[in-house]
């Protein structure tokens, strides 16, 4: 039986509004906002620092001086530094998807939750994706400039392929590999998570025959 979704998403295509809606149409969990307080609580810092590095590789200078760091001391200091890095929030949002998971009936909202989950039978994995000027008239909507709106379209998505490139080694969104459902949600929120329960709908009524 289908007891999880995750949704993996362009940015600006609204995943986060259907994923919403659609955890409360089955009356599930939502791990969205929640899963990025939870990744801060087990790594003891603000969620807004981990909101800042999620999904994304260290920039270049971070790097390099974490190279440094750890070739020179380990000071209290330098732990903090290098606990808030891209691969300390994957390792700790690995362990907050799998528990999510375990506990069941849960929408979950990217970090990777497509590929953790991969093997698991009781996972439906949904990816949404829009046209770019959808994308960008929603983040207009959302208060960005036009300019910004282009911008943050472009390498949000270019820093989540890279982030899924090294970490599972697979061209994201990597279609053939993990999603059951791919879904243009420019044809409308209601209709995107009407689609989605009836497919889990369907899928379920499969594990019962």
């Amino acid at each position: 039986m289908i007891r999880i979704v995750t949704i993996d998403r362009e940015f600006g295509s609204g995943a986060g509004d259907i994923a919403r809606k659609l955890a409360g149409r089955l009356g599930w969990k939502l791990w969205d906002e929640l899963l990025t307080a939870e990744i801060a609580r087990l790594m003891n810092c603000d969620s807004s620092t981990v909101e800042e590095r999620e999904e994304r590789l260290d920039p270049l200078g971070r790097k390099l001086l974490k190279a440094f760091l750890r070739g020179g001391f380990e000071g209290a200091d330098t732990h903090r530094f290098l606990m808030v890095d891209a691969d300390c929030i994957r390792d700790a949002a690995e362990t907050v998807v799998r528990t999510a998971a375990t506990e069941g009936n849960c929408v979950i909202v990217g970090r990777g939750s497509a590929y953790y989950l991969q093997e698991d039978p009781s996972a439906f994995h949904v990816f949404i994706y829009a046209p770019l000027e959808d994308k960008v008239l929603r983040l207009k909507a959302e208060g960005y400039s036009e300019k910004e709106a282009y911008r943050l379209a472009e390498t949000v998505d270019r820093d989540r392929s890279a982030y899924i490139k090294k970490y599972f080694e697979v061209n994201w969104p990597a279609a053939c590999h993990f999603y059951h459902l791919m879904i243009n949600s420019a044809m409308g929120e209601d209709i995107v998570v009407g689609i989605i329960v009836d497919s889990v709908a369907r899928q379920n009524a499969l594990y019962r025959h």
